[in-house]
């Protein structure tokens, strides 16, 4: 359970960086285009990042949810012959 404590961590100091970052782009902190360039590009490695780490996530949710409901029969409802 540490490692997904861990990953929650640092998922949600990836969004604090990214909203530190947009905050600078969108209220006219950049002086020049170089920096703004940087900054978005910094800004997409990290939603990219944070992507990956959600489609991480999510693959290990379903593989954990595999196997856990057992099915007796294939449809409760249908009338048994």
């Amino acid at each position: 359970m540490a490692e997904f404590d861990f990953v929650l961590t640092l998922q949600r100091e990836i969004k604090r960086k990214l909203a530190s970052l947009s905050l600078g782009v969108t209220s006219g902190a950049i002086d020049n285009f170089d920096k703004y360039k940087y900054i978005t590009g910094q800004i997409a490695a990290l939603e990219s990042v944070l992507q990956e780490i959600s489609n991480l996530l999510d693959k290990k949710e379903h593989y954990e949810d595999e196997g856990n409901v057992v099915r007796i029969d294939k449809d409760p409802r249908s009338p048994k012959t």
